[in-house]
């Protein structure tokens, strides 16, 4: 069973109230989309030429860690092309007749977007192809020597590409894709644009300018965290403070949340406290240090040391992972021992 964090930028499996919310601080135009200046920059010249043409806009393949906005992207992308959406993954399409389904359904000029599209099957790419090239998918029919195959025409259409592991994305595919970009992080600045804007559409009361910044210095440059630290926040002013947000409110639910001045959560310091003390500091292999945890070995791995090596509380050595001098200090244990000048040797 997975680990349910705050500060994971994974979706959460919430109620379809909270989905709703989620929803609704989405921005749905250009305009209304702060950060990511370099790719909205490219897409709005690649609009505005498809319109000018009245085509579709290029293939657009987005890559980075989650809740960065990859699926809010298809949405604006779609809005200001003025066509609707298509929403399905990787692992929703196990075969071939799957897709068929989906590329026959959309209209011209429709935007398809796949999120997790390195995680489709070899035989399912294989009708990618032609789609994205040439309109059309070759689908075949029996097999062995009577085996023949029905093309079927589609509508011109963009396919939006979502994926957090760009290098498991085949050649092939990512060739045929004539927008490829990036997502950063967000600077605490645009966090903080973004909590101002989520704020007015919950119609929150902000009784002071210095409370959302905490949040947004806290939301581990993600902006799906900020937005949930943000209705975390609201809940507690509701109950505790009759809905005026100040700098003392957010401090106390984030406190109750656990969440502290870096952004890490109790899982976070465990894993920091447990190679600073156990192991004092370290080297230690991760699969020792889960056992020891009780966690899944997979989910350090994948959502708790990725934020860690960015703030340099880690290192990852050849003999495993090793504690830095400013993640010690952050847990309060004794600093570690160098035990090698190749600190930062992959292990």
């Amino acid at each position: 069973m997975a680990t349910e964090r705050i500060v994971s930028s994974a979706p959460i499996e919430t109620s379809p109230i909270d989905e709703q919310v989620n929803w609704s601080l989405r921005p749905t135009r250009m305009l209304e989309y702060v950060g990511q200046s370099e790719l909205l920059a490219k897409l709005s010249i690649a609009i505005a030429a498809a319109k000018g043409r009245t085509e579709p806009m290029e293939h657009l393949l987005l890559h980075g860690p989650p809740g960065l906005g990859k699926t809010t992207l298809a949405h604006v992308v779609a809005a200001e092309m003025g066509r609707r959406v298509q929403i399905t993954s990787g692992p929703a399409l196990s075969k071939g007749t799957d897709l068929v389904s989906v590329l026959t359904r959309l209209e011209a000029g429709d935007v398809l977007f796949i999120d997790e599209i390195h995680r489709l099957p070899i035989a399912v790419e294989e009708f990618v192809y032609p789609a994205m090239e040439d309109y059309r998918i070759d689908v075949p029919v029996d097999s062995g020597l009577h085996a023949r195959t029905v093309q079927i025409s589609l509508q011109p259409f963009t396919l939006i590409g979502a994926t957090t592991r760009a290098g498991l994305v085949s050649a092939p595919m990512r060739s045929r894709f004539g927008i490829t970009h990036h997502l950063r992080f967000y600077t605490t600045a645009e966090l903080l644009e973004i909590l101002v804007r989520s704020s007015t559409l919950l119609g929150l009361t902000i009784a002071d300018d210095t409370g959302l910044p905490i949040i947004a210095a806290r939301a581990r440059g993600t902006p799906r965290i900020a937005n949930r630290l943000l209705r975390r926040v609201r809940d507690f002013a509701q109950v505790h403070n009759n809905g005026a947000v100040t700098r003392r409110v957010v401090e106390q639910a984030l406190e109750m949340e656990g969440v502290d001045a870096m952004g890490l959560d109790e899982l976070d310091r465990s894993y920091l406290r447990i190679i600073g003390t156990t192991y004092t500091g370290g080297p230690v292999g991760l699969e020792a240090v889960a056992a020891t945890m009780n966690e899944d070995a997979g989910t350090l791995e994948a959502v708790v040391e990725p934020y860690l090596l960015q703030l340099g509380f880690i290192a990852r050595m050849r003999r495993g992972r090793m504690l830095t001098a400013a993640g010690a200090k952050h847990v309060n244990v004794p600093p570690p021992v160098q035990a090698s000048a190749n600190l930062f040797d992959e292990p």
